[in-house]
């Protein structure tokens, strides 16, 4: 029997719905984006993401239904972000998501927002399957894990400090890169020379599989300063891929250590920094050498959208996995 997921996500700066069948085919993913808007503040402004996504929830509701072709009567469940995420973004989802549950009857199921993330896999791949190996990086949020089934995870690395995508964001900024800056760095890697300047590599304690970017952030920053007070010329493209390639070394050095210690055959790649060239690259060309095949979302579906969620929501209900009508919002949820 098929069933059909209406989907909410609103936990920052993306207002999407979507309608997800079985879990694994988009019938429709609406995403209103307002980086336009707060992009001259250089990062999200909380209250500004509330009322935006007020305004466009009903709307985009709408739209995700008209094009997916089906009405009310046709959904069968309501999934919905419960976190993390910023608290007043992700109330309009849940409120919004309650009252559809409410009104048609139907189950609600809340969705964990990292969960969502993973689960963008199995929209764009449909034979995938657990267990693997998987490394989320995205603005909030670096966690490796090893998922043992659908909504089975074993969590065993996360960012001690900045996330991935965070320390992109803040370097972009030193350089006068414009919000979002993560993107724009990795394009200006592929101009410049990953080794001009040696900046650290930070792994920790022998064994661990967790992350720390803040001192390789704190060292980009030194040199910028560096540079400048003695009036030398700075060769942005040079100082982008320097940065990216001592964050892309620790991402991919730590995940496949991880894959060869659980005999993982499947590696796969969530979270907004998944869409990275670069990281892609290197992880395709590790793989293809330790014959490891190598699994990552389509670009569209990296960033904040509801279509994973409504894929998580589907993997969730059918292995028992139901909310009621008063959890509530979890801004610092954690994967486990």
């Amino acid at each position: 029997m098929d069933l059909l997921t209406l989907a909410i996500e609103t936990s920052c700066d993306e207002t999407s719905v979507a309608v997800i069948k079985n879990g694994r085919e988009i019938l429709s993913n609406i995403i209103s984006s307002q980086i336009d808007i707060h992009k001259k503040f250089g990062g999200v402004v909380p209250e500004i993401a509330s009322r935006k996504h007020i305004e466009s929830i009903n709307n985009i509701i709408k739209e995700a239904l008209n094009t997916a072709g089906v009405g009310f009567k046709d959904i069968d469940l309501v999934g919905v972000t419960r976190g993390p995420g910023l608290v007043g973004a992700l109330l309009v989802g849940i409120s919004s998501a309650k009252a559809l549950a409410y009104g048609l009857d139907i189950p609600l199921i809340g969705v964990n927002h990292i969960e969502g993330h993973i689960c963008a896999n199995y929209l764009t791949h449909e034979r995938l399957e657990p267990p693997f190996t998987c490394l989320v990086v995205s603005g909030g949020h670096s966690y490796l894990l090893y998922a043992k089934g659908y909504v089975d995870y074993e969590l065993v690395g996360r960012t001690r400090d900045d996330a991935a995508g965070e320390a992109f964001d803040k370097v972009a900024r030193a350089l006068g890169i414009p919000y979002p800056g993560g993107p724009v760095i990795d394009e200006l890697s592929k101009r410049g020379n990953p080794h001009a300047i040696d900046f650290p590599r930070i792994f920790l304690e022998d064994n661990s599989y967790d992350f720390s970017f803040s001192g390789l952030k704190t060292a980009v920053l030194n040199y910028l300063n560096g540079e400048k007070q003695n009036k030398r010329e700075i060769i942005v493209e040079d100082v982008a891929a320097s940065f990216q390639q001592a964050v892309l070394d620790v991402l991919v050095d730590k995940t496949f250590r991880l894959a060869r210690e659980n005999d993982s055959k499947k590696i796969v790649l969530a979270g907004g920094v998944a869409a990275n060239k670069g990281l892609r690259a290197l992880v395709e060309e590790k793989g293809k050498k330790e014959g490891i095949e190598i699994f990552y979302p389509s670009k569209i579906l990296c960033t904040d959208n509801a279509a994973m969620i409504g894929s998580a929501a589907y993997f969730n209900y059918i292995n028992g996995k139901e909310s009621d009508l008063g959890f509530t919002v979890e801004p610092n949820l954690g994967l486990n």
